[in-house]
C-alpha cells in the first residue's frame, strides 16, 4: 500500500465520512483495513507460543517475540530481570521536548490449562466463524484481499488475556508511523510475564528500575470490555489473596462400610467449614470481613449509577436462574470484598471413585479485596473463623502428635503474591485527559471506579508512584482464565484505534 501523509489521510477520511474527533484513531482504522491479514498472521504466531508459568523456557520465547515486535516498530527495548522470574520487556520511544510520559502495561503469560478441556489445542490457534458455544466452526483464514468478518473469533490461550493488547500496541504504532502522525509524549512499555502468577517479582523489578519506568500515568491494557460491548475505563481494581485449606481425617483412606459413621470424613468436614463462611445470599459470614472498607465517593457512585445495567442479559447468557447479592446489581457487588472457592479436591470421583472415607480434603480460596482491607488482615480473619469452628490451625502438614491431640486440624497455606486494592481518583488532570482522549476515539465510554478483577496496580503505585488507569479491549465473553479462550476480531480492530489515540495523546 502506498504510504500516505497525515493530511492525505484526513482528506480520505473526510471523503469517506469516517472522520471523528480523533484523527489518530481514524487514521488507524483506514490503515488497519488495508493490513488485516498481516495483523492476524502476526497475532496468531504470538498466540502460538506456549506461555505457562510451569514452562519458563517458552516464557522467555514469548519475551523475545514481544521484544522483537516492539523493536520492529522503532521501540528501543531491553529486558528487566531478577532471579527466578520471567523477564519484563521494557521499551521506550522518547520524544524531543515532551513534557509527559505515558507508560503502557500488558502481560504475555497465561493461566494454567488442561489441553483435554479444549475443543482445539490451546497453542494451535484457529479461526472460527462465531462463538464456539453458539456453533462457531473452524474456518481457514480468508485469502489476501478479502476482509475478515469482525464477528469471527481466534481461539487460543491468551488470545484475549492478554496478547491482544500487545498486538494492538504494535499495530497502533504501525498505523501512526505509516501516516506520519507524531507523538507528543514519551511512550514507554512494561510487558511482564508473571501477571497470572500474581506478579510476585514485579515489585522487585520495578524498584530496581524505578526511574526508568516512572511516568505521568500507567495505562493498563488488561481486562474485558463492558458486557454491552461499550468501551470501559476503569480507575481501580480489587486486591487479591489466595489461600489453601486442608482438613484431615485418618492417616490413610478407610473402607466406608467398616468405618463409616465412626471415622470423620474430611470431605464432609471441609464442605461444612466452607458453608459456614457464607450465607445463602452470598454474604460472607466471617467476623469483621467487611470492616475497614473505604467508601466510594460521590463521583464514583454517580459513575456506577450511570453505567448500563446488563444483569438480565448476562443471566441469559450464562443460563443463571438466580444470582447472589440479595438483589444488588453486579456493579455494586464488584465494589465489595469477596470470598470465592476456586476448587475442592478429596479422593476420587466418578468411575475412579472407591468406597472409602477420604483421608484429606483441600480447597483453594481467593479473596478479592477493596480499599481499606489488606491481604494480611483478610487472611487473619479467615484463620480466626476456622479456629472458631473448632479447628486447630497449622501451616504445615501435622504430625502424629498434633493429629492425636486435636479432633479437628486444618492446614492453612497462604500463597505468595497477594496485594491490596487501589483506586485512582477520577478527577485528576491526567484522568480527565485520558477520559477525553478515549471518548474522542471510542464513544460512548463507561467510566467505573474499579474493576472486579485484580491487576497489580497497588504494586505499581506503591513502587513507582504513578497513577494507573485500566484501558481494556478484550471481549467480555472471551473465556478468560478457562478453556476455549478466544478473541473477537472487532475487539482487536477497536483496540488498535484506541491505542493509536492514546499513544498520540
Amino acid at each position: 500500500m502506498k504510504r500516505l501523509g497525515f493530511a492525505a489521510v484526513v482528506v480520505l477520511l473526510l471523503a469517506s465520512g469516517l472522520f471523528s474527533q480523533n484523527p489518530s484513531a481514524q487514521a488507524a482504522r483506514v490503515w488497519r483495513q488495508a493490513h488485516e491479514h498481516a495483523i492476524v498472521q502476526e497475532f496468531v504466531e504470538l498466540v502460538r507460543i506456549p506461555n505457562l508459568a510451569a514452562d519458563p523456557a517458552n516464557l522467555r520465547k514469548n519475551a523475545a517475540a514481544v521484544q522483537q515486535m516492539l523493536e520492529k516498530r522503532g521501540v528501543r527495548t531491553r529486558l528487566l530481570e531478577t532471579a527466578g522470574a520471567p523477564p519484563v520487556v521494557y521499551g521506550e520511544i522518547l520524544t524531543p521536548g515532551a513534557t509527559r510520559t505515558l507508560v503502557f502495561y500488558a502481560h504475555y503469560d497465561g493461566q494454567p490449562l488442561d489441553p483435554k478441556e479444549w475443543a482445539t489445542p490451546p497453542f494451535d490457534p484457529v479461526l472460527r466463524d462465531g462463538p464456539l458455544d453458539r456453533g462457531g466452526k473452524v474456518i481457514p483464514l480468508p485469502p489476501e484481499g478479502q476482509a475478515f468478518n469482525p464477528e469471527w473469533r481466534i481461539y487460543g490461550r491468551s488470545s484475549g488475556d492478554d496478547k491482544v493488547t500487545i498486538m494492538a500496541f504494535a499495530a497502533a504504532l504501525d498505523a501512526l508511523r505509516q501516516n506520519q502522525i507524531p507523538l507528543k509524549s514519551n511512550v514507554k512499555f512494561v510487558i511482564e510475564g508473571e501477571e497470572e502468577a500474581s506478579s510476585i517479582h514485579l515489585d522487585k523489578i520495578l524498584a530496581a528500575n524505578r526511574d526508568l519506568v516512572r511516568g505521568d500515568v500507567w495505562l493498563i491494557g488488561d481486562g474485558p470490555m463492558h458486557p454491552s460491548r461499550q468501551q470501559q475505563l476503569l480507575f481501580g481494581v480489587r486486591g487479591i489473596q489466595t489461600i489453601n485449606i486442608t482438613v484431615y481425617g485418618a492417616r490413610r483412606e478407610l473402607h466406608s462400610g467398616h468405618y463409616g459413621n465412626w471415622a470423620p470424613n474430611p470431605a464432609m468436614m471441609l464442605a461444612q467449614l466452607l458453608a459456614s463462611m457464607k450465607d445463602a445470599t452470598g454474604r460472607v459470614l466471617i467476623d469483621h470481613f467487611y470492616d475497614g472498607m473505604v467508601p466510594l465517593g460521590p463521583a464514583e457512585l454517580r459513575a456506577i449509577a450511570a453505567a448500563p445495567d446488563n444483569d438480565e442479559a448476562l443471566k441469559r447468557e450464562f443460563w443463571l436462574g438466580g444470582t447472589e447479592g440479595g438483589g444488588k446489581k453486579l456493579l455494586e457487588l464488584l465494589m465489595l470484598p469477596s470470598l470465592n472457592v476456586r476448587g475442592m479436591a478429596s479422593s476420587r470421583i466418578g468411575a475412579q471413585a472407591s468406597n472409602v472415607i477420604p483421608s484429606t480434603a483441600t480447597a483453594t480460596i481467593d479473596m478479592r479485596l477493596v480499599n481499606g482491607i489488606g491481604p494480611q488482615e483478610a487472611v487473619a480473619r479467615v484463620v480466626e473463623h476456622i479456629r472458631q469452628q473448632g479447628y486447630f490451625v497449622v501451616n504445615a502438614d501435622p504430625d502424629e502428635a498434633t493429629r492425636l491431640a486435636h479432633p479437628k486440624v486444618a492446614k492453612v497455606e497462604v500463597e505468595a503474591g497477594g496485594y491490596s486494592a487501589l483506586r485512582t481518583p477520577m478527577d485528576l488532570p491526567i484522568s480527565k485527559l485520558v477520559i477525553d482522549t478515549v471518548e474522542s476515539a471510542r464513544r460512548p465510554v463507561i467510566k467505573l471506579p474499579s474493576m472486579g478483577a485484580s491487576v497489580p496496580l497497588f504494586m505499581i503505585n506503591e513502587t513507582v508512584g504513578s497513577p494507573t488507569i485500566i484501558v481494556p479491549i478484550a471481549n467480555h465473553d472471551d473465556n478468560q482464565h478457562t478453556f476455549n479462550e478466544n478473541l473477537r476480531l472487532q475487539n482487536l480492530w477497536d483496540g488498535i484505534e484506541l491505542y493509536a489515540a492514546l499513544f498520540s495523546m
